[in-house]
């Protein structure tokens, strides 16, 4: 039975209504500060069954699409770049590589910040509001195109601003997590996972239609296309989703997963997994540009494409399987794939060169599925005592902050890779031996600390 509850309508200022449909359930809304739930206890049954899960799912919906287009400005400055040359800019290689890597440096940045915003400010106002920002670089993005002759540090300064897409993610996941149930936590953050990333393949998918659509090349539409969706997404935030009062920022957990050695090991485990997938879809139209220009780039969202897709898989590999294992899989599919690139860019084979990056992109998806299966499960292996196994939770959750905003300085480290090597060596091999030398590095690390026999967490089967 749905319980009657007292909310103040958004907007107004007089007098309570009693209304019977549980939008909040046992909760009240204050106009001034927005739609707030005091009570949400997604781990008792009756609550969860009684309405609880309905919510949650509406606040799921309407935060995936945010972060969806949060990730698609944040991949916009991947299909832009390699327009720049027709639109009449006259950058070098080493300065288009500079526009690719900065938006994931900045958003890196954030993803810290952006994940306590969720508790100080309420995860639907803040999602209203990360929404709204994302304006900035879109706004920018429709003027600056249009200028040939502006500088080279502004045009950085505009692709810096679609960073704040990337912190969308950190704030999308953060305050999901508090909506779902332990058991349901998992399911919840994958799907929010996977739909964010989905917006970096959107968005290499549509903006090579939308800017050629009629005669000429109209590059200002890759910015002008996100206005209407973005107020979209911010409309949906503010009708459909709440804010908890009882989120609260831990920042104790936070403090113990960075004395935590595990957190930085993951993190840097991280750096290979979801930082080659956003480097890689970042990187990936300008190369093909660049290696293959008689190939038409409009296929670049294949990548971000299957890497997207094959995030759930690898969680579901990884639960079947152990984390760790596959994630060391993962790292030796990704060197395959980077030799494969190798040998295709020595024999020109552009078939070749599409399904080595085609691997790449899908042992990423794996990975980041995987890597993240791990943290839990290595913040848990021998801890014993249900308030030790509290503090553990807590502190995977600080470790899943940290690691998110260290993996995604990859999607900057990739692209700065690739301009140094082309800079220095007249081509992309240098830079690829250096991926695979890491990539055996962290396969290695994965194994010594997680699964070799006699190692503490081999145990554990993490």
């Amino acid at each position: 039975m749905a319980t009657p509850t007292t909310v103040t309508p958004v907007g107004t200022v007089a007098g309570p209504t009693t209304i019977t449909d549980p939008v909040v359930p046992l909760g009240r809304t204050h106009s001034a500060r927005g739609r707030w739930i005091d009570r949400w206890d997604p781990e008792d049954p009756t609550f969860w069954a009684d309405g609880g899960r309905r919510i949650a799912q509406r606040n799921l919906a309407a935060s995936v699409l945010a972060e969806f287009l949060g990730f698609a400005v944040w991949a916009v400055w991947s299909i832009v770049v390699p327009q720049l040359p027709a639109a009449g800019f006259a950058f070098s290689v080493d300065q288009m590589f500079w526009l690719i890597a900065v938006p994931s440096l900045v958003g890196a940045t954030l993803r810290i910040p952006y994940t306590f915003a969720v508790p100080r400010f309420g995860g639907r106002n803040w999602t209203i509001v990360s929404a709204l920002l994302l304006l900035l670089p879109t706004s920018a993005i429709a003027w600056a195109v249009q200028r040939p002759e502006t500088p080279f540090g502004v045009m950085l300064a505009i692709a810096a601003l679609a960073g704040v897409g990337g912190g969308n993610f950190a704030s999308s996941m953060a305050n999901i997590s508090f909506f779902y149930p332990a058991r349901e936590k998992g399911t919840a953050l994958g799907l929010n996972a996977a739909g964010g990333n989905l917006g970096t393949a959107a968005v290499q998918f549509a903006v090579p239609l939308v800017i050629v659509a009629g005669a000429g090349l109209s590059l200002e539409r890759a910015g002008l296309m996100f206005i209407p969706f973005v107020l979209l997404a911010a409309f949906v935030a503010w009708r459909f989703m709440d804010n908890l009062t009882s989120a609260k920022a831990d920042y104790r957990a936070f403090a113990a997963a960075t004395r935590t050695r595990h957190t930085w090991i993951i993190s840097f485990l991280y750096i290979g997994t979801f930082g080659s997938f956003i480097g890689y879809s970042g990187a990936f139209p300008t190369l093909l540009k660049g290696q293959f220009p008689e190939v038409t780039a409009s296929i670049a969202f294949l990548g971000a494409l299957v890497g997207s897709l094959a995030r759930p898989l690898g969680g579901k590999l990884a639960d079947r399987l152990g984390g760790t294992r596959v994630t060391i899989a993962s790292f030796v599919a990704m060197a395959l794939g980077a030799l494969g690139a190798i040998a295709a860019l020595r024999s020109h084979s552009f078939g070749l060169f599409l399904t080595s990056f085609l691997v790449l992109f899908v042992a990423t998806g794996v990975g980041n599925g995987s890597t993240y299966r791990m943290i839990p499960a290595v913040f848990r292996a021998g801890v014993v005592g249900a308030a030790a196994l509290d503090r553990a939770a807590k502190a995977a959750a600080g470790c899943i902050g940290i690691a998110g905003a260290i993996g995604a300085l990859g999607g900057f480290l990739i692209p700065r890779g690739f301009a140094m090597s082309t800079s220095r060596t007249g081509g992309l091999e240098a830079a690829l031996w250096v991926f695979i030398g890491l990539y055996v590095v962290m396969s290695v690390v994965a194994w010594a600390v997680y699964h070799r026999r006699g190692a503490a967490m081999a145990a554990a089967a993490v």
